[in-house]
């Protein structure tokens, strides 16, 4: 079902609308930060979605073993799930905008399901509140079902299509100095990606320090180096707009929540050399003469 549901092309008009409402209604930095989880380290749709789904699955629960003496804590707990859909879904909504092809469309069916689950737990609510509970426990039932469907899918999108998942979780450990560039290879302000045993980094001289960051992004994998430096101390992804400091990697806007890996760096004979940061360093000031020729990178 899940592969069906990623490859139907069908849904792009849908998505591509509705993402483009959600990215507007998230563009503030505040909002995508707080939305994205950038405060928390990690991302924050994942968390909130235990309230709702433990507060209806606690209900059928009491539905199940309690009988008409849980009635009351049920209706509740249906109560406390519906109030905790809203940050949850806003969260989750935040996400799926910077999601594209077979991510975004399962991430719609993910949402879709989760809507028509919210609809059904809100009628058990009104049900119940009239004493009605047989008809509100069918309801609160068929809800979690379909709360399950979007559960599923939801998994896929953080398990298979890895979206949330820090894009440089497995990056290698390069403990030695290691070369990788000519100084002269650097213009002021102008990213340059270079690789160490592998992995790949950018370099930025700007304002007269160099600076070394993974040119992964640790949202999606976006390439840093190909980002333009803002205010002369960030980086943007070229991507989805996630802002880094160049200093020390740290995120400033989302919907990165994990701060980008930073390189000590140093120049030694006219070369760039770097290695995993091991604490905090001096930084590094070094000028590219002008008259110097261009020179590739190693």
């Amino acid at each position: 079902m899940s592969k069906k549901v990623e490859d139907w092309s069908a849904l792009d008009g849908a998505c591509h609308k509705v993402s483009g409402w959600v990215a507007r209604a998230t563009r503030p930095t505040a909002i995508k930060n707080a939305l994205s989880g950038t405060w928390l380290g990690h991302s924050l749709h994942p968390v909130l979605t235990d309230l709702p789904i433990g507060a209806w699955a606690t209900a059928s629960f009491l539905d199940v073993t309690a009988g008409p003496a849980g009635a009351e804590s049920a209706r509740r707990l249906v109560g406390v799930g519906l109030i905790a859909t809203v940050p949850t879904a806003a969260a989750g909504a935040s996400d799926w905008s910077d999601t594209y092809g077979p991510a975004q469309r399962a991430g719609f069916v993910h949402a879709l399901c989760n809507v028509t689950a919210t609809v059904m737990q809100a009628a058990s609510w009104v049900a119940r509140g009239r004493g009605r509970r047989r008809a509100g426990m069918v309801l609160s039932g068929a809800g979690l079902a379909m709360t399950a469907v979007g559960s599923y899918l939801g998994g896929r999108l953080s398990l298979v299509h890895g979206v949330g998942v820090n894009h440089t979780a497995f990056q290698g450990t390069i403990t030695e100095w290691t070369d990788v560039a000519a100084l002269s290879a650097l213009g002021d302000g102008r990213p340059l990606r270079v690789t160490a045993d592998g992995v790949p980094v950018m370099l930025v001289q700007a304002d007269g320090v160099l600076h070394a960051l993974s040119a992964t992004c640790t949202h999606a994998g976006g390439p840093l180096d190909e980002g333009a430096v803002v205010g002369d101390d960030c980086v943007r992804c070229p991507w989805h707009g996630s802002v880094f400091r160049l200093a020390d990697g740290k995120v400033k806007r989302g919907p990165a929540t994990v701060d980008a890996p930073r390189w000590d760096v140093k120049v030694h004979d006219g070369r760039v050399l770097v290695r995993s940061a091991t604490g905090d360093r001096e930084p590094v000031r070094a000028t590219v003469r002008r008259s110097e020729p261009a020179m590739t990178p190693s």
